[in-house]
């Protein structure tokens, strides 16, 4: 049984160090216009392979990913769109890469694609509108690992394998034909790397081991167009507008000054004293002080 070489996807090869992925990608999210631009394919026997190739083309120059093509039996195509140069240098280096794998088919560099080959073709903003607005996933900026097994058994048992072998994701599964079946598991590189090594000798147990793929930084490119189950996605939700904002306020009342106000007038009771009344207030005192005056004589006279 011949199988492929354990690829983990970091280090460029002809001695390329990782800083080739210093260039300012721009996001596909802000432009998916890619008329009048270069277009770079390349097609493999394998869809780990593919995924390394696109990962190397990204990561060699200044280029878009646009997504991938599968027609059967295996064969699969990444299409990036960019700058003539960009997109020759990528394309070298991915079909590089893919012979690395053993997988590489064919390659081509179109320098301008006719509007009509890009309205017909999924080699341009149709292919990327596939994995537009698919949300938000939970896995994104983690390592990827892929398995490709021939026959669903063995994709499954790996897969099962690697998920009790290492804490490790599987975000999803891809069938490309010819009975090739791959898993594809996410985390850090250390387990995805100990994940993977159990799943390649579970896989060859069961089964065919076909190929297989780490890639320890995948770029923003290759996050949008890497499979991923339904699962993993957060879709953002408009905020609910609660029913009183709903409503039409009444208009208000205008409410007048206070200076134009006009009061009722209010009678303030006078409380009138009655002269009669303190003359016997006057004589009640008067009569208790003499009478207090007699009371001490007659105890002053008793004494004596």
């Amino acid at each position: 049984m011949q199988t492929n070489e354990l690829a983990i996807q970091g280090n460029e090869p002809n001695g390329m160090a990782e800083s080739t992925d210093r260039f300012d990608l721009p996001p596909q999210s802000v432009s998916k216009d890619f008329s009048n631009m270069a277009l770079g394919l390349i097609a493999t026997q394998s869809f780990p392979a593919i995924i390394g190739t696109a990962d190397m083309m990204l990561k060699s120059a200044g280029v878009n990913l646009v997504g991938y093509e599968k027609i059967g039996s295996g064969y699969c195509t990444a299409v990036i769109r960019g700058r003539l140069a960009d997109v020759r240098i990528a394309v070298e280096t991915g079909a590089e890469t893919a012979q690395q794998f053993g997988q590489f088919v064919s390659k081509v560099v179109i320098p301008r694609p006719l509007p009509n080959l890009d309205a017909v073709l999924p080699i341009g903003s149709r292919l990327a509108q596939l994995t537009e607005n698919r949300g938000y996933s939970r896995l994104s900026n983690q390592a990827v690992g892929l398995i490709e097994t021939r026959g669903f058994p063995a994709m499954v048992g790996c897969a099962d394998a690697m998920l009790k072998s290492a804490e490790v994701h599987l975000a999803s599964y891809e069938m490309v034909g010819d009975g090739l079946c791959t898993a594809i598991i996410r985390g850090n590189v250390a387990d995805v790397t100990m994940a993977v090594e159990v799943g390649m000798r579970e896989a060859e147990r069961i089964g065919e081991l076909h190929s297989v793929m780490i890639i320890p930084r995948p770029l923003e490119d290759l996050e949008e167009t890497l499979p991923i189950a339904s699962c993993w996605l957060e879709t953002p939700q408009p905020t609910a507008t609660p029913l009183d904002l709903q409503r039409k306020q009444s208009d208000r009342t205008a409410l007048p000054e206070l200076s134009e106000l006009k009061l009722p007038a209010t009678e303030v009771p006078v409380i009138e004293t009655v002269p009669e009344r303190e003359e016997e207030l006057v004589e009640e005192l008067v009569e208790e002080d003499v009478e207090d005056d007699l009371s001490e004589t007659k105890h002053l006279e008793m004494d004596d």
